[in-house]
């Protein structure tokens, strides 16, 4: 019996994201590109010949279902509009691919629910793709709250944000309920970073929201209660300069990220400082966490392990990201309920 290597992958979509994702897969040593696909005539070749031009054997379709069929494929990759994710990780959950989704895998806890009932059926790994995750900086803060340098976790706050390039106005012209806006497109890495650094549930959220023509938030902010007086505050925005960070304050310290989205080549930075006055700043070894992202999901499916980013971990964010809109909607705050 031969003991398979490498994960073979697919692509449905000839997004953007594939700028960044397809060196990853090409660069992982535990994976291999095999297809790509996109409705758009010719997109898959273009997109192919554009990020990967030095993968001669890639098959490249016109139609996504035509790439669910093909035998040659273990894996895809689901990188489509916001409202489509659902719909297309259970196709392909169905035909018997494991399936790694960009973020968010779904816009409602009622299709994660589905989502995971059908993966346990078709007995497959599915993984929502919250690339940042998988960076060592992030392990490294962990390993600076676990020594016990900032004291216990009091707040931590998320900021998100970059001014909207033409390019970029697909974004907005979806209202929320179909996943346009800034809230599902980058709130969603400023809830989860957040919810990382809690061992406990969020019981409340408010949020307060400015929205465009078409019912898309374009900026948002707003706190969330989780309990025994630990709060988060998160603000994201599409016209803001750019921030990406995260800060965490404790009892007798603090430590700041201050680049989550690492762009390939940049330097890690993390800075930390305590109530005695110690301060320090770590610069960290350059990573690709897109690659990393791979690497550990082909890892996952090949040698059957649970993968880093659970399913409950995907509806967790959703009833939180849900909970977040409904109060910026209502103008009030939303109490959350784990049975939800």
């Amino acid at each position: 019996m031969t003991i398979k290597t490498k994960l073979r992958w697919g692509i449905l979509g000839a997004a953007r994201v594939n700028e960044r994702l397809l060196p990853a897969i090409v660069g992982a040593s535990n994976a291999q590109l095999v297809a790509i696909a996109s409705r758009r005539e010719g997109a898959a070749a273009k997109t192919l010949a554009q990020f990967a031009p030095q993968e001669a054997n890639v098959k490249t379709y016109n139609a996504l279902d035509e790439l669910l069929t093909d035998p040659d494929v273990d894996a895809v990759y689901v990188p489509l509009s916001n409202n489509e994710h659902a719909e297309w990780v259970l196709r392909a959950i169905k035909s018997g691919k494991h399936v790694l989704c960009e973020k968010p895998i779904a816009l409602t806890v009622t299709d994660i629910d589905a989502i995971k009932v059908a993966a346990k059926k078709h007995k497959v790994t599915v993984m929502e793709g919250f690339m940042y995750r998988f960076h060592p900086q992030h392990a490294r803060v962990q390993e600076i709250i676990s020594s016990g340098l900032i004291g216990d976790l009091r707040s931590v706050r998320a900021s998100y944000s970059f001014m909207m390039q033409p390019a970029r106005m697909y974004r907005l012209t979806e209202p929320t309920e179909r996943g346009g806006g800034a809230m599902w497109d980058i709130g969603c890495y400023a809830i989860h970073s957040i919810r990382q650094f809690f061992d406990q549930d969020p019981i409340a959220v408010t949020a307060l929201a400015s929205y465009v023509e078409s019912g898309a938030d374009i900026s948002s902010s707003g706190i969330i209660d989780f309990g025994l007086g630990k709060f988060a505050q998160f603000d994201f925005s599409f016209e803001r300069s750019r921030r990406c960070e995260y800060e965490l304050i404790g009892t007798k310290g603090g430590i700041k990220c201050h680049a989550v989205w690492q762009i390939q080549g940049d330097v890690p930075v993390i800075s930390w400082w305590t109530e005695k006055g110690l301060q320090c700043e770590e610069r960290l070894p350059v990573a690709n966490h897109f690659q990393l992202e791979i690497e550990h999901f082909s890892d996952c499916v090949l040698n059957k392990k649970e993968p880093l980013l659970s399913l409950d971990d995907a509806k967790a964010n959703c009833q939180l990201i849900v909970g977040a809109l409904k109060s910026a909607t209502l103008g009030q705050v939303v109490h959350l309920s784990s049975n939800e």
